[in-house]
């Protein structure tokens, strides 16, 4: 069964000039400004697109990762995954950085590199940002 998720942006203005909000339409989480200042400079109270992108990317990849290590016999305690999407204005969005500790059991460092390296290509939201180079950090804690 498909799922389709959605989320609504309503803008007004120019680019530069101009500002939003972006609202979780399917979870109704929440409603978040946006605006071109943030994307271009970095804030801590307002959100971008590559922001949005980084939570879907680091939830997708600690699922995908999850899923690997249970079907290797060695389900996680934890997984903790950060993702850092990094944009160019100008040139768009160059990459996304995924920086991920976990707790597993009777794993060893370089097994749980395997299968996290696994992951990272396994993932959906990484097949979906297959135009941009995705790097990965992965350690045991």
């Amino acid at each position: 069964m498909a799922i389709t998720s959605e989320a609504t942006t309503a803008w007004k203005g120019s680019l530069l000039e101009g500002s939003g909000t972006v609202e979780f339409t399917s979870s109704q989480i929440g409603t978040f400004p946006i605006d071109w200042k943030a994307r271009s400079e970095g804030s801590d109270s307002t959100t971008t697109p590559e922001e949005l992108i980084a939570a879907a990317h680091a939830s997708c990849f600690s699922m995908a990762l999850s899923h690997a290590l249970s079907d290797n016999g060695t389900p996680p305690e934890s997984v903790r995954t950060s993702a850092s999407v990094t944009f160019v204005p100008g040139t768009g969005i160059t990459g996304s950085h995924l920086n991920v500790q976990a707790s597993v059991p009777d794993l060893s460092a370089e097994q749980f590199q395997q299968i996290a390296d696994s992951a990272k290509t396994g993932c959906p939201v990484s097949q979906a940002l297959a135009g941009i180079e995705i790097t990965l950090e992965a350690s045991l804690a």
